[in-house]
């Protein structure tokens, strides 16, 4: 028999000072010395003003590792008393093996216990609550924590295309598509980690969230990859994975940057990751028929924000301004992280009132993959 689950406490953390736009060229440096083209572009178009890296300014090395930003989400739960399982999700690990997870057990220092590692992209957060909220839904957890981290600076600083710059510079002229392609999520990317913890019954004293569903959805039968790293995208949109390059090639090419297919990601996100897989959840939840209070997408960019909205009038929720959330503009896209990140502000904001429905969206382009939370105030 299942139980229900409630998320009882959240916690986010990000590092160091926050970061605005006239500074990040400082602190991720200036590729082949000259200023990127794209950044100005790009910024006008996430509307991002502020974000975090972990990165220190003078030396531009990492303060700390991915592990570590995760463990330090999970310490901002408080003391937690004995923990069944734990759940953590990111893009890039420090380390290809071990699995994040472990290493993030590691770090916390915790008894030994059940610990998984969520690959891919921003839906690997999703992933992570999913499994928290079914251990324990399945009566196999009594308490089940869920972090999801992202430390994207270290790749994206200039020191990571110096090769590459030097060695395709013709190319790069003829084709500044290129260029675009991977100097745009240089802007668009940045550091932070959120948790959150999930029992099998409501805090006694404080606000919960009673966990109603989660749903994941792909949409990599139809699409080709929109957003990768550690391949390189052929002409007829296939990857060939980096253990086929030689280790010069690693560099020359840029492998293992973060690169986004802009085109792709404007003709299909939205469609892919929002409006199709929402009907049917509208569908089989019976949504439209159910109060939405409070909306927390995780939108990449406020470009997105009124493709968006039109979506969701198309399926049925035309759900007003003033009860959506999100906190990209000061806290910066943190990829997996970012609904965490959003949720905790939210969460500790005294705004959540009991009875209140929150639906919460997570969209990742890697491949076109979507989750969706739903939760109720109790």
């Amino acid at each position: 028999m299942s139980v229900d689950v409630y998320l009882t406490r959240t916690s986010s953390f990000l590092p160091l000072e926050p970061v605005g736009n006239d500074e990040m060229e400082s602190v991720l440096g200036m590729v082949g010395g000259k200023p990127s083209k794209a950044r100005r572009i790009v910024l006008r178009n996430n509307g991002i003003q502020h974000r975090h890296y972990a990165l220190d300014r003078d030396t531009g090395l990492p303060v700390m590792s991915n592990a570590q930003l995760a463990a330090a989400a999970v310490r901002g739960l408080g003391e937690l008393g004995k923990v069944d399982s734990l759940s953590a999700a990111t893009s890039r690990p420090d380390q290809i093996m071990p699995g994040h997870g472990v290493m993030v057990h590691g770090e916390l220092g915790w008894p030994r216990m059940e610990v998984l590692s969520m690959a891919g992209i921003c839906v690997a957060g999703a992933a992570a609550l999913k499994h928290a909220w079914l251990a324990v839904k399945a009566g196999d957890a009594q308490r089940a924590v869920a972090v999801a981290s992202e430390l994207a600076s270290v790749a994206l600083h200039a020191r990571n295309f110096e090769a590459e710059a030097e060695h395709k510079v013709r190319e790069l002229e003829q084709r500044p598509e290129i260029a675009f392609e991977k100097d745009f999520l240089r802007w668009m990317l940045s550091d932070g980690a959120g948790a959150v913890l999930l029992e099998d019954r409501p805090a006694t004293d404080a606000l919960s969230l009673k966990v109603l569903w989660v749903e994941l959805s792909s949409a990599a039968h139809e699409l080709p990859a929109c957003m990768y790293s550690g391949a390189e995208k052929n002409a007829d949109a296939s990857l060939t994975g980096w253990q086929e390059f030689s280790t010069g090639e690693w560099a020359t090419r840029s492998i293992f940057t973060v690169k986004q297919d802009v085109k792709l990601l404007n003709e299909h996100v939205v469609r892919a990751t929002l409006t199709e897989p929402l009907r049917l959840l509208v569908e089989k939840h019976n949504l439209a028929a159910q109060p939405i209070d409070w909306f927390l997408p995780h939108i990449s960019s406020q470009y997105f924000a009124g493709p968006a909205a039109a979506a969701l009038a198309e399926v049925g929720l035309d759900i007003p301004p003033a009860n959506w959330f999100t906190n990209l503009v000061e806290k910066g896209n943190t990829g997996s992280a970012s609904p965490y990140i959003m949720l905790d502000e939210l969460f500790r904001s005294g705004r959540i009132q009991p009875g209140h429905r929150l639906l919460m969206y997570i969209p990742e382009s890697g491949r076109f993959s979507s989750g969706f939370v739903y939760m109720e105030a109790v």
